[in-house]
């Protein structure tokens, strides 16, 4: 009998040291927590961290042409990106930037201008050329529309930046971050014709984590 009864005091210790480590494990990170949540704060009182802003500001296309019998697009566009930097004491490492080119949903080239450091209250350009000749799959209500926009004079484009950043506070470099950037673009084709051709219209772009 006094052996059942050790055994019992045994299980019942175990049972109170075992609550007892969940509940400090369960306070540490609670105010763990408590501090991320503060330091947080106080980071965003102290740096206003404000959106960085993209802004296609000129676009020159001389080539958009499409041909059916082998489903081909030939292309010659360059684009400036104006991107700023608002932030009073951050700044912006752009490890690496992918930039995609889109006509009605197919991507027709990929190009990587190359990386660099943005200070604060600083505003850089990118300027991407996207030229050459891509395999596309256009049905015939995106053919139909090909040569709506072609009559027209101007092509419906979309920009898309993939970008993998750091930020720089101080002495201290936070990251890695991966925001996604879209600039839905309404650009004119130019050509040796008398009449003037459109203009295109500064553009700003969306941006996303």
């Amino acid at each position: 009998m006094g052996s059942k009864g050790g055994c019992g005091c045994c299980s019942c210790l175990c049972g109170c040291l075992f609550s007892c480590l969940l509940s400090l494990i369960f306070q540490i990170l609670f105010t763990l927590l408590v501090i991320v949540a503060l330091v947080g704060f106080v980071f965003w009182l102290l740096f206003r961290p404000n959106e960085v802003k993209f802004r296609v500001t000129d676009a020159s296309l001389t080539q958009f042409n499409f041909s059916t019998a082998d489903n081909t697009l030939h292309y010659n566009l360059a684009l400036n990106i104006s991107v700023r930097n608002p932030n009073k004491r951050i700044g912006i490492y752009y490890d690496s930037i992918e930039a995609n080119a889109y006509y009605q949903g197919q991507r027709f080239d990929t190009e990587t201008p190359a990386p660099f450091y943005q200070g604060h209250k600083n505003t850089s350009v990118l300027s991407p050329v996207f030229k050459g000749q891509q395999l596309v799959t256009l049905g015939a209500t995106e053919v139909s529309n090909f040569d709506s926009d072609k009559s027209a004079g101007i092509f419906g484009i979309t920009l898309k930046l993939k970008l993998r950043i750091r930020f720089k506070v101080g002495w201290f470099k936070v990251g890695h971050f991966k925001p996604k950037i879209k600039c839905g673009l309404n650009v004119p084709l130019k050509s040796n014709a008398t009449s003037s051709p459109a203009t295109f219209e500064s553009t700003k772009c969306s941006f996303a984590f």
